[in-house]
């Protein structure tokens, strides 16, 4: 068991260099305070540790029919801010939700590739947390809902600033985002919310993710995590932009072992994969 896991997440290690994280607060993955501000240290401290050789991180549901209802409105309704000044009521909420929006962003913040494996309902803040991952695969069970306009406010945690470039159909997201009707998983793909639709539920969306983990797991943790960071650099910069941040960005990263590592093992008649160095540790 790892030590940064907590109350309202599992955490363990099905493969070599992978780490399935779980969201596990029972009956429904309803978020309050307390649940997201661990959902946020348990991502800090993977990406911080330097022990165990991470390279690629599963997010799912440990629960058997749904990954998250959403937000906790009943939490939320008891820490709502009342009365008083309403230029200091503002301050004081709008230091809550960038607090929020920062703990939901941390698989963006995370060094290695997320793949969330989603099941049942992925609803509210549940399409926040998974509109911050890198890749997406969801079980043919899975239904969705940009719910928030059903509850009286325009999402504010990372659904509407992740939705336009995760997402290639403007007008499909403006809808889905404005009507918060809910939609299956066949046309979250239809939407490029998600690039894997799998049969079944929980255990076989689970199984598929874990898989390409593996095979991500298995490259360079130097150019997976490269990749990761120029991809990510590339949305919010011109083409310009990321090509003069990649030149100075791999002006370091040629640098590295693993190329001659991964060019030994492509010449090679061997089937086992090249032996990467762990990615936090220097000394050759």
């Amino acid at each position: 068991m790892f030590t940064f896991e907590g109350k309202n997440i599992k955490v363990s290690t099905p493969s070599k260099h992978v780490v399935l994280v779980e969201l596990n607060r029972q009956p429904v993955n309803a978020f309050h305070e307390e649940f997201w501000t661990e959902y946020s240290r348990v991502f800090d401290e993977i990406s911080a540790q330097t022990s165990a050789d991470i390279r690629v991180v599963v997010l799912s549901s440990a629960l058997p029919k749904i990954f998250s209802a959403g937000i906790d409105f009943q939490s939320l309704a008891s820490t709502a801010v009342r009365g008083g000044d309403g230029a200091r009521v503002a301050v004081s909420l709008r230091d809550t939700i960038l607090k929020f929006q920062y703990a939901i962003a941390a698989p963006e913040r995370c060094p290695y590739p997320v793949i969330v494996a989603v099941h049942g309902p992925v609803y509210g803040l549940g399409f926040d947390i998974i509109s911050a991952c890198d890749v997406r695969y969801a079980a043919s069970d899975a239904k969705f809902s940009i719910k928030e306009v059903d509850m009286g406010l325009a999402a504010d945690i990372g659904s509407l600033a992740h939705l336009p470039k995760v997402t290639g159909n403007s007008s499909l997201a403006r809808e889905l985002a404005l009507s918060a009707r809910p939609f299956s998983a066949s046309e979250a793909e239809k939407l490029g919310l998600v690039s894997n639709v799998v049969e079944g539920g929980k255990n076989g969306v689970v199984a598929a993710a874990l898989e390409l983990a593996k095979a991500i797991a298995s490259k360079s943790p130097v150019a997976v995590a490269g990749t990761k960071r120029l991809l990510i650099h590339a949305r919010d910069h011109s083409v310009a932009e990321n090509l003069e941040y990649t030149a100075t960005w791999n002006s370091a990263m040629l640098q590295t072992s693993d190329l001659a590592e991964a060019v030994k093992a492509g010449m090679s008649k061997s089937k086992e994969p090249p032996n990467f160095l762990h990615l936090r540790r220097s000394k050759l």
